[in-house]
């Protein structure tokens, strides 16, 4: 255990430094149960939006909310953006997630889980934030607890993205550490993996979130073999295949292998690298429909051409973000985001109207599931 505080240790110096204009601030009443007493931490920028986005961002063992709040740049994102980010804070004198107790693996069962529940209902309640457009995403511990999340609490979540982690129930047991998962040895198939997250929840059938995964090839921490069981867990439970649609390599950067299965969930491959991948904080975005520039399911570009009276043709391009779940079903349910309307005048310059944030508030309606 002296060897994995060494290596959790490290990660503060992975992680980036953000510049956020504001502090992180807590909230110490009551918001919801909590039963293992979590800490809610969260940082709101002075130019939140009316009906804002929310990230749920959760640290590594030996951090704290303050250190991923230092340490990444969601934060610094959120003055541009306008969202609200949560950091939970561990409890424990380690600083690792309960990710293994059958509470924290149930919906409404308890453990951590219940806790980060609750303070998602809590900022959609008390801060208006827009229940179509929360996600979630964290770093090692964080990664796990990411999975967990998407697991019990399937109803909360649009998107997930987890960075170097392991499968929902992978550490499940009595103890807090799981060696058999974290090297790398526990290996099922997708239906195996996908029975225990729709266990989590008996009789949901509405959205699920799309899935992102990261992790290093040289990963001796949770090894990397956890990520193809991921993998397999998130298409079973998506429904689509664990073959990859796409293969990109050294994509967002060199020695990176980017797969894609269906859209819903995307891998990131890591050659060389250790515990854990580097934040990627601007493709999380997009992964999360807060900018633009995701994959197809994410957004897309619609052009209209029309004729005025003196036969004067303009071109009007509107460039909206999505975000797309996909239910046990097979359905989908798409969430709008961003607006940027483009248009070419009538002697050919290209014009600019605006980034129109209020239209990222169009409601949504769930589809039906029989």
């Amino acid at each position: 255990m002296v060897y994995l505080k060494t290596v959790f240790a490290t990660l503060a110096a992975v992680i980036g430094a953000n510049a956020a204009a504001g502090s992180l601030q807590q909230v110490t009443s009551s918001f919801g149960a909590n039963p293992n007493n979590v800490g809610f931490y969260y940082y709101k920028p002075s130019n939140v939006a009316a009906k804002p986005a929310l990230i749920v961002a959760i640290h590594y063992c030996t951090g704290s909310a303050q250190a991923y709040f230092s340490g990444t740049q969601y934060a610094t994102l959120a003055d541009t953006y306008g969202y609200i980010v949560i950091y939970p804070d561990s409890p424990r004198s380690g600083k690792c997630f309960d990710v293994n107790t059958s509470q924290t693996l149930s919906h409404n069962g308890g453990g951590d889980s219940q806790g980060i529940a609750s303070m998602v209902t809590y900022a959609i309640n008390t801060w208006g934030v827009d229940a179509s457009r929360v996600f979630v995403t964290g770093t090692s511990s964080g990664a796990m607890m990411t999975n967990v999340m998407a697991g019990s609490y399937p109803d909360l979540f649009q998107a997930a993205s987890a960075y170097s982690g392991v499968p929902f129930a992978c550490f499940s047991g009595t103890s807090d550490w799981n060696s058999a998962c974290a090297n790398g040895q526990i290996s099922m198939t997708g239906q195996q993996w996908g029975d225990l997250v729709r266990a989590a929840y008996p009789g949901y059938s509405g959205p699920r979130p799309r899935m992102m995964l990261w992790h290093g090839t040289a990963d001796t921490t949770l090894y990397y073999a956890n990520l193809q069981q991921e993998i397999l867990e998130w298409t079973n439970v998506l429904g689509v295949s664990s073959t990859p649609t796409t293969t990109t390599l050294n994509d967002p950067e060199t020695n990176y292998t980017h797969t894609s299965y269906g859209c819903v969930v995307q891998a990131y491959s890591a050659a060389g690298v250790g515990h854990t991948v580097p934040v990627h904080e601007s493709i999380d975005l997009q992964w999360f429909g807060i900018t633009p520039g995701g994959p197809s399911c994410v957004g897309g570009t619609t052009t209209t051409t029309t004729t005025t009276n003196d036969g004067t043709t303009t071109t009007m391009t509107t460039k909206t973000t999505t975000t797309t779940t996909t239910t046990a079903g097979g359905a989908t349910q798409t969430h709008w985001g961003t607006f940027i309307l483009l248009w070419i005048d009538k002697v050919g310059r290209v014009r600019r109207f605006a980034l129109l944030p209020t239209l990222a508030h169009i409601p949504t309606v769930r589809p039906r599931i029989n």
